[in-house]
């Protein structure tokens, strides 16, 4: 199994981004794809989280209005559509594979973080 996450980079204030994680080693149907963020100096935040077996998909509170998160099943790639940027959203952004819930304990394997760098 692995995760290659990519997409990463720098935009200002109001603007997008979308990230793409790139899974092999197993079908969408079978895990669910999350994204987390880690900010300097603070704990690992679940972003979002899709799942393809029931159709689902989820948002933290945070970014619930400006991220969307979709799945493309032949390309076994889950993206991350991020607009509405705010400084905050400044962080390494990860994808995993698991079960979709808030806690990193839900996901059983990580790919390797991209920067996500807002400016104002």
């Amino acid at each position: 199994v692995q995760l290659q996450a990519s997409g990463g980079g720098t935009a200002q204030a109001g603007g997008s981004l979308r990230l793409s994680c790139a899974a092999s080693g197993f079908t969408l149907d079978y895990y669910a794809i999350g994204w987390f963020r880690q900010a300097p100096g603070k704990e690992r935040e679940w972003v979002s989280c899709f799942s393809s077996s029931v159709g689902s998909t989820f948002y933290a509170d945070s970014v619930k209005g400006r991220f969307t998160i979709s799945g493309d099943n032949a390309k076994n790639t889950v993206y991350l559509e991020m607009n509405s940027l705010k400084a905050e959203d400044t962080a390494v952004y990860y994808c995993a594979a698991g079960h979709c819930g808030w806690s990193t304990k839900a996901y059983d394997y990580w790919g390797q973080g991209t920067l996500v760098t807002v400016s104002s």
